[in-house]
């Protein structure tokens, strides 16, 4: 049984990028076993033979309770962030492994693993900063340190940990705060497990904080490293042998944003770049880059909604109701009156609830049930409600639920 293990996380659509990662990896580490964390079906036609990943571990599969009502709860992103704390117990309970190194599916491998595996002889825990070298221009600053403060001091692309002691709580405590707490919801100070990680060192021992810059290169930090070489002669970080390289926001373009700024004349990079486009082009990306997840849709086939998902997460009342909220018998979606128009968005409110912010072309039966589970969900969870308050918020919700079914 293999000792060390590596990982991603993805749906389908990730698929071509997840194999670049798992080949390159494979590539320069032989010996260690791949394991491709699924929330998804597989795409019609996979074979795991042929491919470079030893284990499919699906997210059904995993121990999460009421899992339905789980998943529905979370957007996609925050869905493949959520799982990865589970499935990283999963592999230390069922495969064995001693040492766990997670990789964004985003990433590849230019070397060895050896030095990361020889810090976890050391230490239980590894961690990768945004940035290792303060900037020197305010863009860069705003870019890139500002960026650090918002999204969280370390990118949680990667993270290597070794089964025992500190390790092992610190995986247990990550999995908890991510089943729970997995939300992009920056206005209260959440962005799904990166914000989390921000107080590791001040719970766990044994962290070591990897600053050298061969590991998770990527746009937030080219402004203070060196970038040369070829792919044919190797990369060089800093006159280092490139070990990890991260291609973030590529789909969005701002990779390409941010390369054009910080490194619109160095050829290592672009070169990179270009190679990476051809690796996934290679490995399916025309054909299952834009496939959604079978959690995107109703049983129906209806689309999903996120402000469907963040309400009913938001409602212990619509979660009891609906305990399989994808199905047609239990037809959340259409039975609450959250259909595709717009209505309140919740995300930056249902903490602390400070405002509701209403989208104008919202309908007024959409904007009274909206807040009929505004009120639903302070009665239940808010830190005010006690007493008296709690019925009372309770009777204005089912009155606006009444008003609601009376308004065409």
């Amino acid at each position: 049984m293999n000792k060390v293990h590596a990982y991603t996380s993805i749906t389908k659509n990730y698929l071509p990028k997840a194999r670049v990662l798992a080949q390159s990896l494979k590539k320069h580490n032989p010996d260690v076993s791949f394991d491709l964390v699924l929330s998804d079906d597989l795409p019609e036609g996979f074979d795991l033979a042929q491919e470079p990943f030893d284990n499919v571990i699906f997210a059904e599969d995993l121990a999460v309770d009421n899992f339905k009502a789980w998943v529905f709860s979370h957007r996609v992103v925050e869905l493949c962030t959520a799982v990865k704390g589970e499935a990283l117990e999963h592999i230390f309970e069922n495969y064995g492994a001693e040492k766990v190194f997670y990789f964004d599916p985003d990433m590849a491998l230019f070397d060895t693993m050896e030095e990361l595996c020889a810090e976890l002889d050391n230490n239980d825990i590894l961690l990768t900063p945004h940035q290792t070298e303060p900037e020197q221009t305010t863009d860069a600053i705003m870019d890139n340190e500002m960026c650090s403060l918002k999204y969280g001091v370390f990118n949680l692309g990667f993270v290597g940990v070794a089964n025992r002691g500190e390790g092992r709580r610190f995986s247990k405590w990550w999995r908890d705060r991510l089943i729970e707490f997995c939300r992009d919801d920056r206005p209260n100070g959440l962005f799904t497990d990166q914000k989390w990680v921000n107080l590791a060192p001040c719970f766990f021992e044994n962290i070591k904080v990897l600053r050298k810059p061969i590991f998770n290169v990527a746009t937030w930090n080219i402004s203070t490293r060196e970038v040369s070489g070829s792919l044919a002669e190797g990369v060089k970080i800093n006159d280092l042998p490139l070990c990890f390289y991260h291609f973030s926001g590529f789909d969005s373009g701002a990779q390409e944003g941010m390369l054009n700024k910080y490194a619109k004349d160095n050829k290592t990079l672009w070169e990179l770049r270009d190679w990476y486009i051809a690796e996934c082009e290679k490995n399916g990306q025309s054909q299952l880059g834009k496939q959604p997840s079978k959690y995107a849709f109703f049983d129906s086939g209806e689309e999903i909604q996120d402000a469907q998902r963040l309400v009913y997460r938001n409602s212990p009342d619509l979660q009891y109701t609906y305990p399989d909220p994808f199905s047609d018998k239990d037809r959340y979606g259409k039975d609450n009156a959250y259909g595709k128009q717009s209505g309140p968005q919740f995300e930056s409110t249902t903490t602390e609830f400070g405002t509701v912010v209403v989208d104008s072309g919202a309908g007024f039966r959409t904007v009274v049930s909206d807040m009929s589970h505004y009120f639903d969900h302070v009665a239940y969870n808010h830190r005010a409600a006690g007493g008296l308050k709690r019925p009372m918020l309770k009777g204005f919700a089912f009155l606006l639920r009444s008003v609601a079914k009376l308004v065409p």
